[in-house]
């Protein structure tokens, strides 16, 4: 007699594990499944709600400062140490893990202008308006009896023969480039600038060395310009003149060849380098001057602070802001930075405080099982395929704002609405081609020279 028994694989229907998922059978054919779109869509319009409902982007508040704070830099290799200084002169070191103050000096006489980290982070520079270049030991400051701030001394002091208004070290090098008057650069081993560069404006109020060609570097200047100058020229190689002034600029720390100024415009414009004649992108939405900007480690978002009392996050490649973040007591923003590990960024403000936030306003920042992240990249997808669904994009894009940015924004889109109204009605009864259509990337540009 011939018995049949029932052969099966176990590989196909046993976990290996007790925390895998169950393997259960599934037909694919797209047949059986007539309501997979519609589906999909419930899912994403789901998945885009609950961004928004777990939106809680604030993270901790840092005080301490008796002054506004002017400057804010973060450590090169420790991702949870960050330096501020104040207008009084006070130098803070803190730690992110304990949300605390590690150490406070007393760095300069009158505010400090800026402060940076050599590309070690055994050591840091800071600037103040006593036109004085401090080094400090960084190791020294986390060692040090927090108590007795008066035992640190500076482990250099340069006496500038100009006022300096900002600090930016080179990359894999121990050479740092300071401006006011002009640029120049300096070496730790002297006391004397060994390069000035200089192109008949009166000041320059910003620096920072590119962090991947590190001989280039950009500086903002009282002129409404934007100056390259490279280490190894003689003099200044190119410079681009906006119609307002520039406060700050941002090197993308994965393309070479690109940075972001924040302008007192109420934009932010990306540049090529290879052609400053037209920016590659006009970032709008603040509504008021922008006073900072700083990419993420990934170069394809970037954060922004301002006059408007908010910070808002944008994509390197999109015109507008992605999201906003602000408080009822937070006041002007001075100065932003974006952690090293892509998940936090800090603010300073006018109101002596520094305010921590996720970069990602709805990110569950502790620890994920297989199956959370799983989860969570499905529902990334879902919100990316239907992201131009008119409820979905809706509901994405919504923010509660405060009134006088609301108001601000309504304000300036009427005028938008007024000039774009009244170039038409130009065009439309003068001669053709004698109102041409310009660019909105080129409307702030006033001449690139070289």
């Amino acid at each position: 007699m011939k018995v049949k028994v029932i052969s099966r694989n176990p590989d196909e229907y046993l976990r290996e594990t007790k925390d895998s998922i169950h393997v259960l059978p599934r037909n694919i054919d797209p047949a059986l499944h007539p309501f997979e779109g519609p589906r999909e869509y419930v899912r994403a319009l789901n998945a885009t709600k609950l961004e928004r409902v777990f939106a809680k982007p604030f993270v901790a508040n840092l005080d301490g400062h008796k002054d506004g704070i002017s400057c804010l830099t973060k450590h090169p290799t420790k991702l949870a140490t960050i330096i501020s200084g104040a207008y009084d002169g006070e130098v803070k070191l803190w730690s992110l893990t304990s949300q605390s103050c590690i150490q406070t000096i007393q760095a300069h006489d009158g505010h400090v202008r800026d402060v940076c980290f050599l590309p070690d982070g055994s050591r840091f520079l800071s600037v103040g308006i006593d036109s004085t270049i401090k080094t400090w030991s960084a190791s020294c400051l986390e060692s040090c009896d927090a108590d007795a701030p008066s035992s640190i001394v500076p482990l250099s002091t340069i006496i500038s023969k100009s006022v300096i208004s900002s600090i930016s070290h080179q990359r894999k090098s121990n050479i740092f480039a300071t401006c006011g008057d002009q640029c120049q650069l300096w070496e730790h081993e002297r006391n004397e600038p060994i390069r000035a560069f200089s192109w008949n404006v009166d000041s320059l109020h910003h620096v920072a060395f590119n962090p991947i060609d590190k001989h280039i570097l950009a500086s903002c200047a009282s002129d409404r310009s934007i100056i390259l100058y490279d280490t190894r020229a003689t003099g200044p190689i190119r410079k681009v003149v906006m119609s307002l002034r520039s406060n700050q600029v941002s090197w993308n720390p994965m393309e070479a060849f690109v940075f972001t100024a924040a302008n007192e415009d109420f934009n932010l414009y990306s540049y090529d380098v290879r052609k400053l004649s037209s920016p590659l992108f006009v970032h709008k939405d603040m509504t008021s001057a922008v006073t900072s900007v700083d990419y993420s480690p990934t170069g394809k978002e970037f954060v922004a602070g301002g006059y408007d009392k908010s910070l808002r996050l944008y994509n390197a490649h999109q015109g507008h802001s992605r999201d906003i973040y602000h408080t009822k007591r937070m006041q002007h923003v001075t100065h932003t930075v974006w952690s090293l590990d892509n998940k936090y960024v800090i603010s300073a403000s006018d109101e002596m405080n520094l305010r921590v936030w996720k970069a990602h306003a709805s990110e569950n920042l502790g620890y994920m099982n297989t199956k959370q992240r799983q989860a969570v990249h499905y529902t990334e997808a879902l919100k990316a395929k239907y992201a131009s669904h008119p409820q979905v994009r809706r509901i994405a894009r919504h923010r509660q704002v405060p009134r006088h940015i609301y108001n601000a924004a309504n304000e300036h889109r009427s005028m938008r609405n007024k000039v774009t109204r009244k170039e038409a009605n130009k065009r439309k009864h003068s001669k053709p081609g004698t109102v041409p259509h310009v660019a909105e990337r080129t409307k702030a540009v006033v001449k690139e020279m070289e």
